[in-house]
């Protein structure tokens, strides 16, 4: 699914989901500031938040693995691919005219402005929807190969290749936790491919374990890229969240079509549109085209160690899940490796100051004085040495992309 919000992830909110909250580097969110704030309502809402992106991230990928391995016929994924940027397309559609106050003729001239008459943005979008659609069918195929709690492990590799990515495109710069962070990170999903290969348990014979972990590397490089891209193509832009969204979801369709003639063309036409489709597949449609928009909402209540927090539990649900519905063995290889990219997951996610702190406690605990501030004297403005503009959100681009 294609629907605005970054990295990622996507991250929570699916690929190319485009979130309410997505701002500039350097400014912070007013939903990020007051979740932290502990009031009543905004405590509430930063725990619904973690509850959406908890669900939204485990459900979307248990469901493709149920509906791709329920005996029968097989639905065709590059249909279910369109489909869901149809609906989302509509769904943005028809919020741009409530916008609008239901006046057909405004949104039609607000659509005719910031799509046609202001086409070099809107053709910005190709490049992202492009990756996003690819992205999108490569899930299907990583997830019809691999277990669902393997997937979801080895997709956080997405958090890796979008740091890399923000380096050399954006030129941001990466604190020594955050790198050694992804190093633990690589290490993890190395641990658990490394027993997906030796066996991990039975499998099914039409599954290849190489075909899903290139699947799943070429979507983490795709969502890494994208994000980043579509973060600095859209620097200093005013679209509104639902515009960019339909102009996403525009393209993607688009896109998706030429996908599904070139790669299913033949059999589509032969079997028809919607052949193999199920209730459970009908669910996966509708939780891509949703379940990114409400998560590209809901995100701007969650700040980034929640975010970090909500991939660990998903990663821990499609484990659980997995044992519960496809029999999936969970040995010591993979608690280990599991284990290494939940925490690799949450230390990335932490704050500098907090990433600071945690060395600073570190080096305290070694050192053989500690300077303590006078009683009654306010602590020293503390220094920072890296661009004011790279201080905010470590955890992925601004332009937050929904795995």
């Amino acid at each position: 699914m294609a629907a605005v919000g970054a990295g990622g992830s996507t991250a929570a909110a699916g690929p190319g989901a485009v979130s309410a909250g997505a701002l500039e580097p350097g400014t912070a969110r007013t939903g990020e500031t007051q979740s932290r704030g502990g009031g009543g309502p905004h405590r509430r809402l930063k725990y619904i938040s973690l509850a959406v992106l908890v669900v939204q991230n485990a459900s979307l990928i248990l469901s493709i693995r149920y509906a791709r391995t329920l005996p029968g016929d097989r639905f065709f994924a590059t249909t279910a691919v369109v489909m869901a940027e149809v609906l989302k397309g509509l769904t943005c559609l028809l919020l741009l005219f409530a916008e609008k106050r239901g006046n057909v003729k405004h949104l039609i001239l607000f659509l005719h402005e910031a799509v046609l008459v202001q086409y070099v943005d809107t053709l910005k979008l190709a490049v992202p929807s492009l990756i996003y659609t690819l992205q999108n069918n490569l899930q299907y195929v990583a997830i019809s190969n691999l277990p669902a709690a393997t997937f979801q492990v080895t997709y956080q590799l997405k958090i890796l290749t979008t740091a890399l990515f923000s380096v050399l495109m954006l030129n941001r710069s990466l604190s020594r936790l955050q790198w050694a962070s992804l190093l633990l990170l690589f290490t993890g999903v190395a641990i658990v491919q490394a027993q997906q290969a030796g066996g991990g348990g039975p499998r099914p014979l039409d599954q290849n374990p190489g075909a899903g972990l290139a699947a799943v590397v070429a979507s983490c490089l795709s969502s890494g890229f994208a994000g980043v891209y579509f973060e600095k193509i859209l620097k200093g832009s005013s679209g509104s969240v639902w515009l960019r969204n339909l102009q996403l979801g525009l393209f993607g369709t688009a896109l998706g079509l030429v996908g599904l003639w070139w790669a299913e063309g033949t059999a589509v036409a032969s079997r028809g549109f919607f052949f193999g489709y199920t209730p459970a597949v009908w669910g996966v449609v509708l939780n891509q085209a949703f379940g990114g928009l409400l998560v590209a909402v809901v995100v701007k209540y969650a700040d980034n160690i929640l975010k970090g927090f909500a991939t660990s539990l998903s990663i821990v649900l499609s484990t659980v899940a997995s044992i519960r519905l496809f029999g999936f063995h969970v040995d010591p290889l993979f608690a280990l490796g599991a284990g290494l990219v939940i925490g690799a997951v949450y230390l990335y996610s932490l704050p500098r100051g907090a990433a600071k702190a945690i060395a600073s406690a570190s080096a305290s605990a070694s050192a053989p004085c500690v300077h303590q501030q006078p009683p009654g004297q306010p602590p020293p403005p503390q220094l920072s040495s890296h661009r004011g503009d790279l201080i905010t959100e470590p955890f992925l681009p601004k332009s937050v992309l929904v795995k």
